[in-house]
């Protein structure tokens, strides 16, 4: 192995090569010794989606999330925590996946009514009727019960 080869592979670099943070420079890593922030920069050019929860220096908590981090549950907050621990329960999973997150919430009588107030560059808004049937069970799922209260 030669002198630059070896140089390479113990972490060194090329002769000239220009570093930054021990890496070479230009592999997409931002140093942040430079004072660089991505949602900054991502603010500067107006792509906030409003799902942002850093508040920043003068600005305070929603008394719903300070509520909440204090222990002091909303009826909303309390009904959600009961219906996904009982789902827990009855299919006997510690961790629901997102979709049995969102099967429990249309149980609980959500629809999606209103636009939304955050911005999905990946996804498309769209809205349904209130009365929207939650449309979260397989077909002929009642049936299963009324055979175990006939027997």
């Amino acid at each position: 192995m030669d002198e630059k080869s070896r140089e390479l592979s113990d972490g060194g670099s090329a002769p000239g090569e220009r570093r930054v943070g021990g890496r070479p420079a230009g592999d997409g890593v931002v140093d942040k010794r430079l004072g660089l922030d991505r949602r900054e920069i991502a603010a500067a050019r107006g792509e906030t989606t409003g799902l942002e929860r850093r508040r920043g220096p003068g600005r305070r908590l929603s008394d719903f999330s300070k509520s909440a981090e204090e222990g002091e549950m909303t009826k909303e907050q309390f009904l959600f925590l009961v219906a996904i621990n009982e789902f827990k329960k009855a299919n006997d999973m510690t961790f629901p996946t997102w979709t049995d997150v969102l099967e429990v919430v249309r149980l609980l009588g959500y629809r999606k009514t209103c636009a939304s107030d955050i911005k999905l560059r990946a996804a498309e808004d769209w809205q349904e009727a209130p009365d929207a049937k939650a449309n979260v069970r397989p077909q002929r799922w009642a049936e299963r019960f009324k055979d175990k209260r006939a027997a």
